[in-house]
């Protein structure tokens, strides 16, 4: 706060008055504090924005097609920069644009990776690719109960640019099964962290 200071003028005839400067140094002081908010402002949001559309981003569970391992209302945070140095891979768990309604996105499990042939059959699904010509059953143990039976039967060869996905709770998952594989331009990222609730807070490794 500025002081302002009176000067009296005696000596003259003319009748006494006071002088009082313009206060110039605090509007230029509210200007630059100003300019020093909307500073930060910007710079806050040139690192924010990038790191939230680019790095990583927020989801919320709805549903229960990836029951036991993600449940309903549960707060997961995305990463979106792995899949920029190499490719996926297959039981991680993934979220993606649903390819018949973009605008939603859905979360579930990689289970047949591009150029492979996935065979559901008798309940068990079996993976055909360079490694395994002759067919090699998935190993499922995240299912519970681990011997939970998969239908309906399914033949499908994937393109190079293709996944075949499933949920968890594979009785309440609309997935690759009903509307085909998923194209690689759906992709978004794959699942990083519980945020919530806080007692499963934690780094996800699939």
């Amino acid at each position: 706060m500025h002081e302002v200071k009176e000067e009296v003028q005696s000596n003259t005839s003319e009748a006494n008055h006071a002088h009082v400067p313009a206060p110039t140094g605090q509007g230029r002081g509210f200007v630059r504090e100003t300019f020093e908010i909307i500073k930060i402002l910007l710079i806050s949001l040139a690192i924010v924005l990038p790191i939230r559309y680019f790095i990583v981003q927020p989801f919320i569970v709805r549903g229960a097609s990836m029951d036991p391992t993600y449940h309903d209302g549960q707060y997961l945070i995305i990463d979106e920069v792995t899949y920029a140095m190499r490719s996926p891979q297959r039981g991680e768990v993934i979220v993606f644009h649903y390819p018949k309604d973009p605008k939603q996105f859905f979360i579930k499990r990689i289970i047949g990776l591009p150029g492979e042939r996935v065979e559901i059959t008798k309940g068990r699904v079996t993976i055909f690719n360079k490694e395994n010509p002759e067919g090699k059953l998935l190993d499922e143990s995240y299912l519970t109960p681990p011997n939970h039976v998969t239908y309906p039967e399914e033949d499908v060869t994937l393109s190079p640019t293709e996944y075949f996905l499933m949920g968890d709770n594979r009785d309440f998952s609309s997935d690759s099964r009903y509307w085909g594989p998923m194209d690689i331009k759906y992709m978004v990222g794959r699942t990083f962290l519980r945020a919530w609730p806080l007692d499963s807070f934690g780094l996800l490794n699939k």
